[in-house]
């Protein structure tokens, strides 16, 4: 048993273990903390204004800008971060409208907020959870999804913005399912049920007689997303693949009952899609090894053409301009932060219209990773396999010169690692120099659906042995200082953190986890019911005896005693996916072995931290950390970092 640990409060923070965070640190931390980020929203229907989503001071508000490079105009002062922004985009009024929870519990709330009036009210309950709202053509509706009937469902809603009696039921939902878009006369909609990140379905509803007709037969075990209507009505196109190991667009025509698939000369998935005002045209999104790629798609011929004039980046919240000509959207750079901008398709012009702050730092200082692979355990079609990941080096200052690692585990662990801007990423680099590594172990998305399930079920270890193949890969590079490798990772990745941690304790120097599994069958019985199934399809279900002494066999609780070396545990008070009960018991799992654990717990957070505070604290601590467990300094900071010694308790 260990002594007993300090513990302490800073505003929401909870604190155990962690030392008094020196002032110095503040000398560089400050400019990479006070990088922002700007998020397109939507057109405003004059198309001449935009709504963007950014933060100047807590959390993420919308804002209006007026022009390029215009004073962003803050429209709404909440003191918890807004999400989804769906801009109305008819022309019977100015107004948006856009999710908010309170303290990170995920109940979120859908609100209306009218621009000429600039009045705000929620719409919804304030007390279930619902699913973002989409607007319909005439600009008087919405539909959404809540689980305010059971708490598990999610049932489809109507909403009428400025009816007394705005609300209806139109579906009762079960399981998972996602509005995805009115037809051009908005009597029906798509919807979208959720099964797993190997199967989904897409349906489309009426909404008068409440009618359900499926555009592919369920039970085949597809995967299939999106569904945007052809302005005629003739037909809607969506993802699917039924056909391929990624998702190709599809377009199913309703009199023939055809389905043809579009871009199956497109060996990656398409991730999203948006069809033009008029009609007559369809951009979609690929994501091509990480990077995206925009095509252009014409209606009436299903030809198709790259957008090559835009920058190699990540493009997301794609909106066409009312003008069918140009589209709005957001560019993401592993160099810059990311920011909004205007393409014009005739023209090939690409205008910047936010310009966000890097913190009184020099762009040109900013590092971008290379794309690597490397051999794990296992053979693919009698190859040897090979993991992707984005390796990012530091500038060399001396040579030779070898560099400690940290390995950047990310979460789902249906997801994947793209490279866009990370200030925390370029403090590593440039101040710490220390490289990180990102790898896309198997289950990752992004590299066909016979990847993603290669880690389901009684296969979960072999995404921890990618793990133990890439530090053998470090082992093998010349730059690399193999004796120094951390390993963090939120989430999921806050389980392979863990898990890697037991696994290759002798070769890892310490490791980081924030709001990670510590026990799949506490987990499963814990996490919120409405997204209990969803997690068993991908880890196994505890209710079976045999899959329950498995998923026993392989939590890092069990495992704890095998973790020798330091560890930093990262929680949210509120988090309604891993609860706060996962990280408290490893804690005491760490700490009863004898073992050193350091614990921030933030009371007004849930999964990750979102608000200014909390995140300028962690990213404190994790230095911290970092400096005296990986690179075993008794002196937190090097003699080039000047200043007065001493120590701030708060933030």
């Amino acid at each position: 048993m260990t002594a007993s640990i300090e513990k302490r409060e800073i505003g929401n923070l909870v604190v155990e273990g962690i030392p008094e965070i020196p002032k110095e640190i503040n000398h560089t931390l400050q400019q990479y903390q006070n990088t922002r980020e700007a998020n397109f929203v939507g057109w405003l229907h004059n198309g001449e204004q935009m709504l963007v989503a950014t933060r100047f001071g807590e959390s993420t508000q919308f804002h209006l800008v007026k022009a390029p490079g215009g004073q962003r105009t803050q429209l709404t002062y909440f003191s918890e971060p807004l999400f989804n922004g769906k801009v109305n985009t008819s022309k019977t009024e100015n107004s948006f409208i856009f999710l908010k929870d309170k303290g990170g519990n995920e109940l979120y709330q859908i609100y209306y907020y009218n621009l000429d009036t600039q009045n705000c009210k929620r719409l919804t309950d304030g007390k279930s959870r619902n699913g973002a709202g989409l607007w319909n053509h005439n600009g008087d509706a919405i539909i959404y999804t809540s689980t305010k009937r059971n708490g598990i469902d999610h049932d489809i809603y109507v909403c009428y913005t400025h009816s007394s009696e705005n609300e209806q039921l139109i579906y009762e939902g079960k399981g998972l399912w996602f509005t995805v878009g009115w037809s051009a006369d908005d009597e029906w909609i798509t919807l979208n049920n959720y099964l797993s990140i190997n199967e989904s379905y897409l349906y489309r509803l009426h909404i008068k007689s409440g009618t359900l007709e499926p555009i592919l037969p369920s039970g085949a075990g597809i995967s299939c997303l999106g569904g945007i209507w052809a302005k005629d009505g003739s037909g809607i196109y969506y993802t699917s693949d039924f056909k391929h190991q990624f998702r190709q667009l599809v377009f199913h025509a309703f009199e023939s009952g055809v389905t043809k698939v579009i871009s199956e000369n497109i060996p990656w998935d398409v991730e999203s899609l948006i069809i033009s005002p008029d009609g007559k045209s369809l951009i979609f999104a690929t994501n091509e090894n990480g990077i995206s790629r925009l095509y252009l798609l014409d209606t009436t011929t299903h030809q198709y053409q790259p957008l090559d004039a835009l920058p190699a980046a990540l493009y997301s919240n794609l909106k066409w301009h009312p003008n069918s000509q140009k589209i709005g959207l957001t560019i993401n750079k592993s160099n810059a932060p990311a920011d909004v901008f205007a393409y014009d398709i005739p023209t090939k012009t690409l205008t910047q219209w936010t310009f966000s702050e890097v913190g009184g730092l020099l762009p040109e200082q900013f590092i971008s990773p290379q794309l690597i692979s490397y051999p794990t355990f296992d053979e693919d079609k009698g190859q040897k396999r090979n993991i992707p990941a984005f390796y990012y080096l530091p500038k060399k200052e001396v040579t030779p010169q070898k560099f400690p690692v940290l390995i950047y585990i990310h979460g789902g662990p249906e997801s994947q690692f793209r490279p866009g801007f990370s200030p925390l990423f370029q403090y590593y680099l440039n101040e710490l120099k220390v490289a990180v590594i990102a790898p896309n172990v198997r289950g990752s998305t992004g590299h066909g659906k016979h990847f993603i399930k290669l880690d389901n079920g009684y296969k979960r270890e072999d995404s921890v042995k990618d793990i133990g193949k890439l530090i053998e890969w470090i082992e093998q590079q010349p730059e690399l200082d193999s004796s120094k490798i951390a390993v963090m990772g939120g989430s999921y990745g806050g389980y392979m953190v863990l898990a890697s941690m037991a696994h290759f304790n002798d070769k890892l120097k310490c490791g980081i986890d924030i709001v990670g599994i510590s026990n799949f069958v506490t987990f499963l019985k814990n996490t919120k019911p409405y997204r209990r199934d969803l997690r068993r399809v991908e880890y196994g279900d505890e209710r079976d005896p045999k899959m329950r002494k498995h998923l026993e066999k392989i939590s890092p609780t069990t495992n704890a005693h095998k973790i020798t070396k330091p560890m930093f545990i990262i929680q949210g008070l509120n988090d309604p996916r891993v609860p706060a009960s996962e990280a408290e018991q490893m804690l005491k799992a760490i700490r009863q072995n004898g073992g050193e654990a350091w614990y921030l717990l933030a009371k007004d957070e849930g999964h990750g931290f979102r608000k200014k505070t909390n995140r300028d604290f962690y990213t404190k601590a994790v230095i911290v950390f970092l400096r005296k467990y990986l690179f075993s300094e008794n002196r937190l900071f090097s003699t080039q970092e000047k200043g007065v010694v001493s120590s701030e308790t708060s933030n």
